[in-house]
């Protein structure tokens, strides 16, 4: 791929010959650069084309770019933009998203049920026993569920040779020093099928810092086993990292294709995997929901569900793909409009945003911050009042009002929330304000409530936003 002082000069070139003299920061180029190199690793760009495209006006590279973000659940524009861009910065498997062969298989699976591996040498990150042990149950994950046996040995060739590289490693695939790609797997076959190389300039841990190793080869053996990326963010087969929670299950989607290619396992011991929200689920419930910036957002479990104002499709991820730090199970959230801030709650902590920046000083304390008493374990519901300045906090059948401006609660609460919001008569799972209105969610229903005339207006399904 041409360095970047080539692409400052062959661009330079390319508007000196144009009619405009447009102005490309270096900032643009490097943007450039990185969607160049992402298309080419991920999905068969070949080598210049991006160059080709701003010399000639050809729509390969936007062609690549809708392939990109059909993949990723994205906007489809064919452009970089910045929701494209934030994806491809993301630490990621270095496996193309291309598959070769069926629907989200490779060429095939490797002819028999009982494979060996081999770990080559070790990371010095972690003691060697834990590394071990780290692969053992990554092995065992896809066992648990599919006809599969692994034996691991010390000498000789395995089916599944495992090592720790760094750079160019002679297999056409190099690594690129810290970030990015994190390992690579190949599917299954002779010589380099089923390998799997991780890149010793990532630091590995068997925690929740920077890359679990557990977390990583649990999906690089898929690869091994002869899966290609699923687009489904709940599979453990999605290609960007995201953050371990300390635990690796496969999805609904990772079952049935392993299945499908060895057979069902004859005891398996599979937990219950994560199930995605599906957003036209009638019975789809919200552990918190708040506005952001004219869009709503809604909480479920680990994921998010963002309702964008000005588009009809929904967009679905993990939470840790905007805010790594959160815990999932949220109990609450608002939007503090006066400051730009969205504030999250759970248990007697809470976080603070704006936008995707999380701030500094927190997790903070509900008692020290709002003032509630020791009683008060969590918050059910929240939701910020911008003409009056009030953001209220339901828990259990009451209801507190806080004063943002004074940073005090008002004198005489808590209150029945049924006696200020007449029909609000059971627990509120999560509040918004939007255009005027208080939306409350109870289990699968909503309630849109006129705080002038003190009333319920309507109720609908709780995925009513969601164009269903």
């Amino acid at each position: 791929m041409p360095s970047l002082p080539l692409l400052l000069l062959l661009l330079l070139l390319w508007a000196v010959a144009s009619r405009g003299f447009p102005a490309f920061s270096e900032a643009h180029l490097r943007d450039v650069e990185m969607v160049q190199r992402y298309l080419e690793n991920y999905y068969s760009l070949k080598d210049e084309s991006m160059l080709s495209q701003m010399m000639r006006g050809s729509g390969l590279v936007a062609d690549k770019l809708k392939q990109m973000q059909q993949f990723f659940g994205l906007k489809v524009t064919g452009k970089s933009d910045p929701e494209t861009l934030r994806v491809m910065v993301k630490p990621r498997c270095g496996v193309s998203d291309v598959a070769a062969g069926p629907y989200y298989t490779h060429f095939g699976t490797w002819g028999k049920t009982n494979l060996t591996y081999r770990v080559i040498n070790y990371t010095p990150d972690l003691p060697i026993p834990v590394v071990d042990l780290a692969f053992e149950k990554a092995f065992q994950v896809w066992s648990n569920v599919a006809s599969l046996t692994f034996s691991r040995v010390s000498e000789g060739e395995a089916d599944i040779m495992i090592s720790f590289v760094s750079g160019d490693h002679y297999d056409n695939n190099p690594f690129d020093g810290p970030g990015e790609k994190l390992a690579h797997a190949f599917q299954p076959g002779p010589r380099l099928g089923g390998d799997i190389h991780f890149d010793e300039d990532e630091r590995w841990t068997n925690n929740n810092e920077e890359f679990n190793l557990y977390y990583v080869a649990a999906h690089e053996v898929g690869h091994s086993l002869g899966l290609a990326h699923s687009p489904y963010i709940g599979s453990l087969m999605y290609p960007s990292y995201t953050k371990f929670t300390g635990e690796v299950m496969l999805s609904q989607f990772d079952i049935d294709v392993i299945q499908a290619l060895y057979g069902p396992s004859l005891n398996p011991v599979q937990p219950t995997s994560p199930q995605i929200p599906q957003a036209c689920d009638r019975r789809l419930t919200f552990d918190a929901a708040t506005t952001i910036r004219g869009d709503v957002m809604f909480f479920k479990d680990r994921f998010y569900l963002r309702k964008i104002s000005f588009m009809r499709e929904i967009e679905l991820h993990y939470i840790t793909t905007l805010w790594p730090h959160l815990p999932s199970r949220l109990d609450a959230a608002y939007e503090f409009t006066t400051e730009d801030e969205v504030r999250f709650f759970k248990g007697s902590r809470y976080w603070a945003v704006q936008g995707e920046t999380p701030l500094a000083g927190y997790p903070r304390s509900i008692h020290h911050s709002f003032g509630f008493s020791r009683q008060v374990k969590h918050i059910d519901a929240a939701v910020y009042h911008e003409d009056t300045g009030k953001t209220y906090f339901f828990t259990d059948n009451m209801y507190w009002r806080y004063d943002e401006y004074q940073q005090s609660m008002d004198a005489g609460y808590p209150k029945f929330t049924a006696h200020d919001f007449p029909g609000i008569v059971r627990k509120v799972d999560a509040v918004f304000e939007k255009q005027g209105f208080f939306y409350f969610f109870h289990g699968a229903e909503q309630y849109k409530f006129n705080l002038q005339q003190k009333r319920i207006e309507s109720y609908a399904k709780a995925n009513r936003w969601f164009n269903c």
